[in-house]
């Protein structure tokens, strides 16, 4: 089994919004190989690609259309290959997201499937109308709706757990499975070096599809999370990836750390890593756009809960951002503090154990995006979730709500320079989504030889990962209670690291956990020492010898 990813950090990329190399405003594989320098400078091991394959973009390359195929709007399959190639060639890895749980209602399996033509009719899950022509059942979609969609060419419901147009796949059927192996060793194929897998603990559905009566705002959610076959259904495909030199992440809303390992744990797991949500819901409640007053301890609570459960027994994933959440500065740190809370929120999470991700503009400071209207956020779940919040919140509240949370925000092209559409795309060409106007103060170009800058601090803290105590050294928190310090440090072999980072705009008071006399300050967002830490400051101190 590969364990090289327990080495590495990885750049995520949501290759619409990366970088445009043909000029037609949508970011591209040419724009990716244009920018492989900077990746690489940054000092991550490998890439995360979110979906390439054709999609109608329902849900942007989350709905697929086709396994085997690149979307024309991003290249080729010979550029992806001539990409992989270099990748490569630099010594770094390359992770395709695998998006199985559902497809595009445009794939021919589906169109073939509502025909009931053979062997695709069982490839989806179809019912009948329930009592007097209602849903089979009262399952909602977390997207769009009720969970259940009419086919009248068929004449039965779908059930599609997100958007109306990404029916879910029946994976209690052999042939599906079948499918998802040969998805698999498509791509292992060609060089690839492992899977993003996408709510792939959704895959397993309660047998009879039971009504729920105990979740109202999310009902059927505990009859198709982590379900009674999934485990049996991923250990199959883990067969497959076990030919290779692979590695499997699993990507999985309401994990904990003693769920996570029977899947994550041992010599017979079927994933290596789980990106779980636990640490992202410290200013909301379940989803992004039920807000909630920022609390630092849903924040630390989790990270550290997982810390200390996955020791010995298994593996982190470390991440802030990514395409489904707003941006971690808007959130988690200050827009009025941009720099100084984004040095320190990267160097809070950068510096515990496990394989980090860092989310494409993450490096910059990139801040979420602020427009007029509801309509100017392309995003079906946005759209969708603000009609059933306008109902309970009213308009006003509702739309604030949706443009904080909206994912929408992560997904703003990257800001290059200072230039017309922030160098993603050439002047005179439409961006296919809005630039965030304030690209004229963030972009990568000013901060490149800046070094005091975010991204020369993120260069910094992720070569100094490839550390061993940052590798293997144990994890002690401190002050478990406090509302606005998380304190921790990381141990191994006479080293020690301790990291102080405060949250929030006030003068705060640290009080050391042991002698620092002799520490070395190895990292910090402020110029020399003061007594009190300054508004979001972290220092991050190295002693030689165990206190």
């Amino acid at each position: 089994m590969a364990e090289w990813y327990k080495d590495m950090s990885f750049y995520h990329i949501w290759p619409r919004s990366f970088k445009d190399g043909n000029g037609d405003g949508i970011g591209d594989l040419a724009g990716v190989m244009e920018k492989l320098d900077y990746i690489q400078r940054l000092g991550v091991d490998g890439i995360w690609f979110s979906p390439l394959y054709p999609s109608p973009n329902a849900d942007y390359g989350y709905d697929v259309a086709d396994y085997r195929d690149i979307h024309p709007d991003f290249g080729t399959l010979a550029e992806f290959r001539a990409l992989l190639d270099e990748v490569h060639r630099r010594g770094m890895k390359l992770l395709m997201d695998l998006v199985v749980n559902h497809t595009s209602d445009e794939h021919p399996w589906f169109q073939a499937s509502r025909r009931r033509q053979e062997p695709y009719t069982d490839y989806y899950i179809w019912r009948p109308a329930g009592k007097r022509g209602k849903h089979p059942n009262n399952w909602d979609s977390l997207f769009e709706g009720k969970a259940w969609e009419w086919d009248e060419l068929r004449g039965e419901y779908y059930l599609h757990l997100f958007a109306k147009k990404q029916p879910d796949l029946n994976m209690d059927n052999p042939a599906v499975r079948k499918e998802v192996e040969n998805i698999l060793r498509f791509w292992l194929e060609k060089g690839v070096d492992g899977f993003r897998e996408d709510v792939i603990t959704f895959i397993s559905k309660t047998d009879g599809l039971p009504d729920d009566r105990l979740m109202p705002a999310v009902r059927g959610l505990r009859f198709y999370s982590n379900g009674p076959r999934l485990h049996a259904y991923l250990k199959q495909f883990r067969a497959v990836t076990d030919g290779y030199d692979c590695m499997t992440v699993g990507e999985a809303p309401r994990m904990t750390p003693r769920k996570a390992l029977a899947f994550i744990g041992g010599k017979n797991r079927v994933l290596d890593l789980f990106i779980h949500f636990e640490h992202m819901a410290a200013d909301c409640f379940m989803v992004d756009y039920l807000r909630r007053p920022f609390s630092l301890r849903k924040l630390k609570g989790p990270l550290s809960r997982w810390q200390r459960g996955l020791r010995d027994k298994g593996w982190n994933v470390l991440y802030l951002e990514n395409h489904d959440h707003p941006r971690v500065i808007s959130r988690y740190g200050s827009e009025k503090y941009r720099v100084e809370s984004g040095k320190m929120l990267a160097a809070m999470y950068l510096l515990l154990q496990g394989t980090a991700f860092v989310y494409q503009g993450q490096e910059l400071g990139m801040t979420n995006l602020h427009l007029p209207a509801i309509e100017d956020y392309p995003d079906v779940s946005a759209r969708h979730n603000y009609l059933r919040l306008k109902a309970f919140l009213g308009e006003k509240r509702a739309a604030r709500w949706i443009k904080e949370g909206t994912r929408v925000n992560a997904r703003t092209p990257v800001q290059w320079t200072e230039g017309e559409n922030a160098g993603f795309c050439p002047p005179g060409v439409e961006p296919w989504l809005t630039v965030n106007p304030n690209y004229r103060e963030i972009n990568a170009a000013d901060q490149e030889n800046d070094p005091d800058s975010l991204l020369n601090f993120y260069r910094s803290l992720l070569r100094f990962r490839k550390e061993p105590v940052i590798r293997y050294g144990s994890f002690i928190e401190y002050c478990p209670e406090d509302r606005q310090l998380y304190v921790y440090d990381r141990a191994y072999r006479g080293e020690r690291i301790l990291v102080v980072c405060s949250f929030t705009e006030q003068q705060v008071t640290f009080r050391e956990p042991y002698s620092l006399k002799d520490a070395e300050k190895l990292f910090g967002n402020y110029p020399g020492l003061t007594g009190a830490l300054r508004p979001y400051e972290v220092r991050v101190y190295r002693l030689r010898k165990e206190q």
